[in-house]
């Protein structure tokens, strides 16, 4: 009795299959849009062919920064003081460069706290992939408002947002990011796109995802909910929306607006601009921000990219060894250097 051979496994590039790109189960919120950004990550490494121990995955405090958990369990990874996960990602890639790196960060965790931290790694251009799941309130704390909720955003409790958002594209654009973008968790291509060309951008890509709250903020007058996104999403590229538990598929051309009703009722408005927007007109591309802002518009999509600035490492000229494996007398001044040093202080 002959028996059929089993089907060949699928591999990516490199030879491998998918389960090295996973990581735990997740312990989120179901239906958190957090998940979906995770489920984007696997699949963009995987089809990218990146071995997994070739990178480091860094995060700070808040759920967002419980994503690494979930995916690439073969990396490097360090869960940061809050907010400060730009500062140890530099750190790691000055010591060695060779390693890839991406952080998970959140509204808390990079526009309040560590936004400081934020703007060095923006304006020294480090080549990394830095994704900040963006639910405009503080999740781990019971859902108070965090810098980039909406003004007029409403909470559970009745309260009223009266304080401007922290934009953290703008920001990127203006301090030096040479890749932003902003998308949605719902958004399968979309988001798997922007992340597939970070991977491949040879310096600081930003990605701000609007990744909705289902414990907090995700009610009637937020503006991070998945209904206010239904409403207000104004994708630059090509958009897929999924909500939090059963997939809904759109197909937009460019420069067509569409409303799509969720499961809820509520509703989205997408608009894709058209194909001929340049991501490489740095002034152009903080005005669309601007002018959707104004419109009460969510801009998805690659908003700006420079593919001729020079990254951190490279204006550095580290050289080809990565300086974590130097030996130590390469690395340590010898007793004579020492005192020719502490000579020129005195």
């Amino acid at each position: 009795m002959s028996t059929s051979p089993a089907p060949p496994k699928k591999v990516n590039h490199a030879g491998l299959e998918i389960l090295p790109y996973r990581g735990g189960k997740t312990t989120l919120c179901a239906g958190c849009g957090h998940n979906a950004v995770t489920e984007r990550l696997i699949e963009a490494f995987w089809e990218m062919g990146v071995e997994p121990w070739s990178v480091a995955k860094m995060s700070g405090i808040g759920c967002s920064s419980k994503t690494p958990a979930y995916f690439l369990s073969q990396s490097h990874g360090f869960n940061a003081v809050h907010g400060r996960a730009p500062t140890v990602a530099t750190g790691a890639l000055l010591a060695n460069h060779t390693m890839r790196c991406v952080v998970i960060s959140g509204d808390g965790d990079t526009a309040s706290i560590g936004i400081g931290h934020y703007l060095h790694m923006l304006r020294r251009n480090v080549p990394l992939i830095y994704v900040i799941e963006n639910n405009g309130v503080y999740g781990l704390t019971k859902g108070q408002f965090s810098a980039t909720a909406d003004l007029g955003a409403k909470l559970k409790t009745g309260t009223v947002n009266k304080l401007n958002p922290v934009d953290c594209c703008l920001m990127g654009i203006e301090m030096g990011a040479t890749l932003v973008a902003r998308s949605f968790s719902g958004d399968k291509k979309q988001l798997s796109a922007i992340l597939k060309a970070s991977i491949a951008h040879n310096g600081l890509s930003v990605i701000d995802v609007i990744s909705p709250c289902v414990t907090f903020n995700d009610h009637e007058g937020s503006t991070k909910s998945y209904s206010y996104m239904k409403d207000h999403d104004e994708p630059l590229h090509e958009l897929d929306f999924v909500p939090g538990f059963d997939d809904i598929e759109v197909e937009i051309d460019e420069g067509e607006s569409r409303v799509v009703t969720l499961h809820d009722g509520s509703r989205l408005l997408l608009h894709k601009l058209e194909r001929d927007y340049d991501p490489s007109n740095r002034i152009h591309a903080m005005e669309v921000l601007h002018e959707s802002s104004r419109r009460n518009e969510v801009l998805t999509g690659i908003i700006y990219l420079d593919n001729t600035r020079p990254s951190f490492t490279d204006t550095l000229n580290l050289g080809a060894e990565p300086l974590a494996t130097l030996p130590e007398n390469r690395v340590r001044p010898s007793r004579d250097v020492l005192d020719q040093i502490n000579e020129e202080f005195r």
